[in-house]
């Protein structure tokens, strides 16, 4: 929270007096009501009911007061909102080795289960797009509002061969969200959340197209998914040692201006794409919430008086 006239904090002090004397009183009445009444006039004198009724409106006056306090001192907190218009491009890497059982079924169901879930929880407003890669890449789904089509591309994608063009699928990204601000969205904040489990083995070298992401603006998240001790079957039955390569990944991340995030399992997956979801698409702005401060000041205000009256037939 920050507050745009901190100095009106000051007028809290005065309040903190108030209810440290309040304090003092109720304790003084109690010793004065035991030290001079005789005891069996003591019930008489200090009538039993329940403490609580006799403090509270008392309390929730000095609490309006407090809060009007803060009111003054005009505070603002920092909001999540939705960006009018914004582009998420998820590109998933599809070669072989995503065939891999070291994640459980296996890499591609996994990350297409996660991915899915990462498209639905996006804010209505975002621009989805979906690429796919591995001897190259290939845009399956334009960048568009519609995520229900988005995620079915996304849960409908198979594995193919052909080596891993991660380079080719970051200038695809590069080339879909150009096309949309040709269309009249230059300017909108856009994202590439890459997901592969090795390096680059086709296409243009990644380097090249950490730099055309870089020069247009469009940051790369990146994550390296899968496991050191990951292997693949092949048609004849030999295993194939198909390690994740973070190093690469982390290095296309950094040149971009995005972030690296690595995933061992489905779990750790799931948790990345949420907390790459909690960024993208948001944006964080100041609100001033002085009027609800004040708002609600009144309102404490009115129920002490009322439940004052309702008990004590009096107004606090």
């Amino acid at each position: 929270m920050n507050f745009l006239s901190p100095l009106w904090l000051l007028i809290l002090i005065p309040v903190a007096g108030l209810a440290i004397g309040y304090v003092l009183m109720q304790r003084r009445r109690q010793r004065y009501a035991v030290r001079f009444a005789a005891l069996p006039m003591l019930d008489k004198i200090v009538p039993r009911r329940p403490g609580w009724r006799r403090h509270l409106p008392a309390t929730l006056i000095l609490v309006a007061l407090a809060a009007l306090g803060l009111a003054a001192a005009r505070p603002e907190i920092a909001l999540r909102v939705p960006y009018d218009r914004a582009t998420v491009i998820v590109a998933v890497d599809i070669s072989g080795s995503m065939a891999a059982t070291d994640v459980s079924p296996n890499r591609l169901s996994a990350a297409k289960s996660a991915a899915a879930a990462f498209v639905a929880d996006l804010p209505e407003t975002v621009n989805v797009g979906v690429v796919t890669f591995a001897g190259n890449s290939t845009v399956v789904a334009a960048p568009t509002t519609d995520h229900e089509s988005a995620r079915r591309q996304i849960e409908s994608l198979t594995t193919a061969g052909g080596g891993t063009a991660i380079g080719e699928a970051v200038f695809s990204s590069i080339d879909q969200v150009a096309r949309l601000a040709a269309d009249g969205a230059e300017g909108v904040p856009a994202r590439v959340v890459l997901l592969s489990d090795g390096d680059n083995s086709a296409g243009r070298d990644p380097g090249q197209a950490a730099q055309a992401a870089a020069e247009s603006d469009l940051p790369v998240s990146t994550i390296a998914y899968g496991t050191p001790d990951g292997v693949l079957q092949n048609s004849r039955g030999v295993s194939q040692p198909v390690p994740v390569d973070e190093e690469a990944l982390r290095q296309l991340a950094e040149q971009t201006g995005g972030t690296a995030y690595t995933a061992a399992s489905g779990e750790e997956l799931a948790a990345v794409y949420s907390d790459i979801g909690s960024s993208i698409g948001w944006r964080v702005e100041p609100r001033d919430i002085t009027p609800y401060l004040a708002a609600g000041s009144l309102i404490i205000v009115l129920v002490a008086g009322a439940l004052s009256l309702r008990w004590f037939a009096r107004i606090v």
